[in-house]
């Protein structure tokens, strides 16, 4: 469906800020190409109000994404951000049977000519990515996911560095592989921050029914392990 005949869904508003449930596919902020719709412009133009980007997610992701109403909230929610204040949980489909059933990855990433992002000891930034697995079928794993820091595509990259790309990640993993999958299994699941007056606002958003259908498909496979 055309993202721009989908209706925003808020999970969370109050007088200083909104989250909405983006879905995947649609770009979070302006693009290159100027034509190109994307969510903020969506939601603008829906409300005839101005928002403040506060994060980002990917094209293909899914989930929980925040925008402020003001600036004094826009610079609140940066800096928290900057000092790692605020606690993101992803939900994620991974190739494979991910042996242990929580792990922690710190692989330094930096970023390569290609615009992907990879291990690096020397010249990488420091990353770190926490993990607890969900549920393990026949040839994947489901997989809860924090990230302690916010470094560019580092879920994606972290997890192709330990053998287990993400479902359906065309940039990384097997291209032919992972274009059989109509979507990046990668989903925002909730977002944990202190408000400017000091309230704890935790903010949730299940995944939707393409993030399930995809993961049905291995339900169907018969088990090889």
């Amino acid at each position: 469906m055309d993202p721009r005949h989908r209706q925003i869904r808020v999970l969370f508003e109050n007088d200083d800020l909104i989250a909405v449930d983006k879905p995947e596919g649609i770009a979070s902020i302006p693009e290159r190409n100027p034509a190109t719709i994307c969510l903020l412009k969506l939601l603008c133009d829906e409300r005839g109000q101005k928002f403040y980007v506060v994060h980002r997610l990917d094209k293909q992701v899914s989930g929980v994404i925040l925008f402020a109403k003001n600036p004094e909230t826009h610079r609140h929610l940066n800096l928290m951000f900057e000092q790692r204040k605020v606690r993101k949980t992803y939900m994620g489909c991974m190739h494979g049977a991910i042996a242990q059933d929580t792990g922690v990855i710190e692989i330094p990433l930096r970023r390569f000519g290609s615009g992907r992002m990879g291990p690096d000891q020397a010249r990488g930034k420091p990353c770190r990515t926490d993990f607890c697995v969900v549920q393990r079928i026949a040839g994947c794993s489901l997989v809860q996911v924090t990230p302690a820091t916010g470094r560019k595509h580092q879920i994606r990259a972290h997890f192709l560095a330990i053998g287990h790309p993400i479902v359906g990640d065309t940039l990384y993993g097997d291209k032919l592989l992972q274009k059989t999958f109509p979507r990046l299994m990668l989903h925002a699941l909730s977002i944990r921050f202190t408000s400017s007056a000091g309230e704890e606002i935790r903010i949730e958003s299940p995944p939707g029914d393409s993030f399930w259908a995809v993961f049905r498909l291995f339900h169907n496979r018969p088990r090889t392990e």
